[in-house]
């Protein structure tokens, strides 16, 4: 062939390439146009009877940039506009938010029109990583492992606080009383979020895992918790169904993690509680599973166990720290009961703190509970199983579709001036009355079923509530008795981070720095 027909055919091609080049970018935009024109046509339209309708104008986002942006203050904002009752269409979904925290009783009463485990069932398996267990291949298993957490619970939660007192004393002993020399007068520097997370993340651990045959600590577990914080960072994409493969190394660190979880790994632990014992056994019985499913299993365990302890821990210790007065009326307290308990303490002792002693320590659980009512930003959420009419109080009721999501967002009470005065102040007695716990809590003149719901509600209330407040309480009292606790001074006042917004407890925006030494008792 001559070189002006091999120019010819050249310029050819090149023409043919450019024109399916064009023809592929035209398709691509007939086809955003399309979806964009039946996104516009099956705009939902609010029926008769139904709440108002908020929708937004970019198709299937909806309003979510804005409720990620800051939760609690587009609510606040949609409830002056349009009522204590409304319907907002975000990321594809239709979620209708019920405002009144005295409507709370009549939503999660609705047990058969309002499902949460179908939902929680339908998000666990996407972000964990196992099979869903509500399916034909594992008959009984869901309720099988809904019964477990029973485990946790009553008497059941005597041992699992021995062994954490004892896995949180070995921790401190070895990391933080060591000999190490300090600044001047002993002080030693840390940065408050990272010391709770190390602490809590393996003294939990230890006490639902156990322990390696042949020492008192696993090793790795600086490196097991870095890989879950990597991983938790993900967690709000995840549970928002963004496939795991776009997000980066996010599927590596979550196979590393299920790993960490195999059965022959498990099988040498000793001191496992009764808890994962009970679910070991459990798994094992479905031949349909996996190794590695039964490893995610208990990686979601893990998840569980500390995702919302730890920054609620955090929250607690900066509250005190941050109010002397509170601190030392909260360690007095704890020094009574010891002294009832006939224990003297001195700081070259051991001192082990029981359920019993725990559930006395007011002060302390009213700290803990102001601590939550100014960090938590759940969502109670319910997936309503047809169409029916959700009935609100004696005199309204609102239509609600199938499909849809009805959320309660506690925040909004939490932070009501009606019902805390001073809501965002932090008081460390502010569920106390009389020497006694204080339940008496009202909105509009009426008496409050449901004033402080950092755990959920109803079926989806958290299962492992009472092994978390006992955990905190237990690093909160090692810390009181053996340690003076001092911010560093040039710091800003911690603010809690918005963008977990509906996922529990929310992390602060920084870190804070503060400073420690052993106290001389």
């Amino acid at each position: 062939m001559s070189a002006v027909g091999v120019l010819g055919s050249h310029r050819c091609r090149s023409a043919s390439l450019d024109s399916n080049r064009n023809m592929s970018s035209l398709l691509l935009v007939l086809l955003g146009l399309l979806s964009l024109i039946l996104c516009v046509l099956r705009r939902r339209n609010r029926r008769d009877d139904e709440p108002p309708l908020i929708t937004g104008w970019i198709p299937f986002i909806g309003k979510a940039l804005e409720f990620g942006r800051d939760a609690h203050t587009f609510l606040e904002e949609q409830k002056k506009k349009f009522g204590d009752i409304f319907t907002v269409h975000i990321a594809g979904k239709y979620m209708t938010f019920v405002m009144d925290p005295l409507m709370y009783p009549s939503i999660i009463k609705h047990g058969r029109q309002l499902d949460f485990h179908k939902l929680s069932d339908s998000l666990a398996p996407v972000v964990f990583g196992y099979p869903p267990v509500m399916n034909r291949k594992s008959p009984g298993l869901h309720d099988e492992i809904f019964r477990s957490f029973q485990l946790l619970q009553g008497s059941n939660l005597t041992p699992l606080t021995e062994s954490m007192m004892g896995n949180l004393l070995l921790l401190f002993r070895q990391d933080h009383m060591d000999e190490r020399p300090g600044e001047e007068g002993g002080w030693k520097r840390g940065s408050m979020y990272e010391f709770c997370s190390s602490v809590m993340f393996e003294a939990t651990f230890l006490t639902i895992y156990g322990k390696p045959a042949l020492a008192r600590r696993h090793s790795g577990m600086g490196v097991l918790r870095e890989d879950f914080l990597r991983f938790d960072t993900m967690f709000p994409l995840l549970i928002a169904k963004v496939p795991i493969r776009f997000l980066r190394e996010t599927k590596a660190i979550r196979d590393k993690l299920i790993n960490f979880f195999l059965p022959h790994r498990m099988s040498c632990w000793s001191n496992t509680s009764v808890f994962i014992k009970k679910r070991l056994e459990l798994l094992d019985q479905y031949n349909t599973l996996r190794d590695v499913d039964k490893a995610a299993h208990h990686f979601a365990i893990l998840w569980a166990s500390v995702a919302n302890t730890v920054p609620a821990t955090f929250w607690a210790m900066y509250h005190l720290v941050s109010h002397p007065e509170a601190l030392e009326v909260v360690r007095q307290e704890i020094l009574d009961i010891l002294k009832v308990s006939g224990i003297e303490f001195s700081a070259d002792r051991e001192v082990m703190l029981g359920r019993e002693q725990l559930d006395k320590l007011l002060y302390l659980e009213s700290t803990i509970n102001e601590s939550l009512r100014l960090s938590s930003a759940s969502m109670n959420m319910r997936v309503a199983q047809e169409d029916f009419s959700l009935r609100l109080d004696g005199e309204r009721s609102v239509a609600i579709r199938e499909g849809d999501i009805i959320v309660l967002y506690p925040q909004s009470l939490h932070m009501d001036p009606e019902i805390y005065e001073e809501p965002q102040m932090f008081r460390h007695d502010r569920y106390i009355q009389d020497g006694r716990e204080k339940t008496d809590f009202y909105k509009d003149g009426q008496r409050l079923k449901y004033y402080l719901m950092p755990f959920g509600s109803g079926s989806s209330m958290c299962p492992g509530r009472h092994f978390a407040i006992n955990e905190i309480k237990q690093f909160l009292c090692v810390l009181l008795l053996y340690f003076d606790l001092q911010l560093e001074e040039g710091q800003t006042r911690a603010t809690v981070d918005s963008s977990r917004a509906g996922l529990g407890i929310l992390s602060p925006t920084k870190d804070v720095r503060f400073r420690y030494r052993q106290r001389v008792v």
